[in-house]
């Protein structure tokens, strides 16, 4: 028992760390083995947040965007600070390489900073009146208590995103971050509680996703539910919501298409899929799950592609110099192997890759390349979180589109081309959130983030992102 408590930690409620009962192992998916645990929320907790957060509304709305703003660099600050620790925990829980999670923290503070000055920049406009003697003018005002749901496959920045704006905008905030990945979600309360944040207009609850959820959706103290996971949860919440009208911003799945063109300058194209594919593991919803080469140099590129995943090297996320992590668990695991297998079944050849690492503890999989997969191949149709990469070809640019568009998400696709015209014919013609162009990591803090179709609701990031969290209010003035 002294072990296990010695690897305890808490949640954040009201400005307190606080134990119960319940704990929640964590798992190091490079060992598979558990080296911490957590404590699990009950639901009157939940409600006790929710109140606490209520009441730590009216004072942060008060303060005015230039002293929230200060807070949240202050927040950056530590998290500046803590930044190494913050990665090795994060490389521990996630099993990302250690280089990773340094950007992620990096990531996160760049986040901080951008939200503490957009906050000053929550504008409202005069309008011109139609009626003599009106004045008509609109102000923006924080929507109010906000809980916020991260997932595990970039377990920080992914709250913070959420976290940093909501609170610019004068929002009180209650995170629950996956419990996969609780603990660098702790390390962020933590520099929170030491900017000196007031106690309630932050907290940190883990436990049972669909109480936590359920909580939020039926409670009227939470004005405001943003979430990111899997479509399929994202459906449960919106008819949760639909009770209450309560609003959502939702960041859902992805199948994110990444076109080859024949003019692209081929050692960029590879350089840049190679990162859009096999970052973070592969497990992310931008990551190129499906990969179009056009015809006449599909050879050609194919060569440079795989010497450069053969390159890739792939071990515990600690380990200097590693490429690729394991995947989070023994199911992601045996899915990704699942998709494998079918591919080859419809025709495809894996021609790197493609099993378990022997030898290993974790959950390592070989970086896996397969040519020739077709649309109904389960690689090509479902979201891919692993480090498999399906290719399939294509001969002109309108089959390209068709093909990029030829499915029900669209939060985020590339392409490999140095045409210009392309471009923006591509730009307005993909249906997509983000379109990367010779540009294997897209996003930023200052450009909205977010998916079409049944990639979700809103956007993350730019000046979007905090208007996710504000009302426009209309005020008309007679007499004047």
């Amino acid at each position: 028992m002294a072990q296990v408590l010695e690897k305890l930690y808490k949640a954040y409620l009201d400005g307190k760390w606080v134990e119960t009962g319940d704990l929640i192992p964590v798992t190091n998916p490079a060992t598979g083995e558990v080296f911490a645990h957590v404590a699990a929320v009950s639901r009157e907790q939940v409600k006790t947040a929710l109140e606490a957060a209520q009441a730590a509304l009216p004072a942060w709305r008060a303060m005015t965007a230039k002293e929230r703003g200060a807070l949240l660099h202050r927040v950056a600050d530590e998290v500046n600070r803590r930044a190494d620790g913050i990665a090795h925990t994060i490389t521990l829980e996630n099993g990302k390489p250690l280089a990773q999670s340094r950007g992620e923290v990096a990531m996160t503070e760049d986040h901080l900073r951008w939200f503490a000055e957009e906050g000053k920049r929550a504008y409202g406009r005069m309008i011109p009146n139609q009626t003599l003697g009106k004045r008509n003018f609109t102000v923006k005002t924080p929507i109010g208590v906000v809980g916020a749901i991260s997932p595990w496959n970039f377990p920080l920045v992914l709250a913070v995103r959420k976290a940093a704006p909501a609170l610019a905008a004068g929002c009180p905030v209650i995170l629950k971050p996956s419990s996969q990945t609780p603990l660098c979600a702790i390390a962020f309360a933590e520099c929170v509680e030491a900017a000196g944040i007031p106690g309630g207009v932050f907290q940190l609850i883990i436990g049972k996703a669909q109480m936590i959820s359920e909580e939020f959706l039926t409670n009227p103290i939470c004005r405001k539910i943003s979430f990111t996971g899997s479509t399929e949860v994202g459906r449960e919440l919106i008819r949760g919501a639909a009770g209450s009208i309560k609003p959502l911003s939702l960041e859902l799945g992805g199948l994110a298409p990444l076109l080859v063109f024949e003019d692209c300058d081929l050692d960029q194209a590879v350089r840049e899929t190679l990162i859009a594919k096999f970052r973070n593991t592969g497990q992310s919803c931008i990551a190129a799950n499906r990969i179009y080469v056009q015809r006449s140099i599909h050879d050609a590129f194919l060569d440079k592609f795989i010497a450069g995943v053969q390159k890739l090297k792939t071990a515990s996320g600690l380990e200097p110099g590693v490429d690729v992590g394991p995947v989070i668990n023994q199911a992601a695991l045996d899915g990704a192997l699942r998709q494998i297998e079918d591919a080859v079944q419809y025709g495809g050849k894996v021609l790197c890759g493609g099993k378990r690492m022997a030898g290993s503890k974790g959950y390592f999989l070989e970086p896996t390349v397969i040519d020739g997969a077709v649309k109904k191949a389960l690689c090509m149709c479902e979201e891919t979180f692993a480090p498999v990469a399906p290719i399939a070809t294509f001969a002109t640019e309108e089959e390209a589109i068709e093909l990029a568009n030829g499915c029900e998400y669209g939060l985020s696709a590339y392409a490999m081309t140095r045409d210009i015209a392309r471009m923006f014919r591509l730009a307005e013609r993909i249906e997509a959130g983000t379109l990367g162009i010779n540009d294997g990591a897209p996003t930023t803090s200052q450009s909205p983030f977010g998916g079409m179709k049944q990639s979700g609701w809103g956007r993350e990031l730019g000046i979007e992102g905090l208007d996710a969290f504000l009302e426009t209010k209309h005020v008309s003035i007679a007499g004047v």
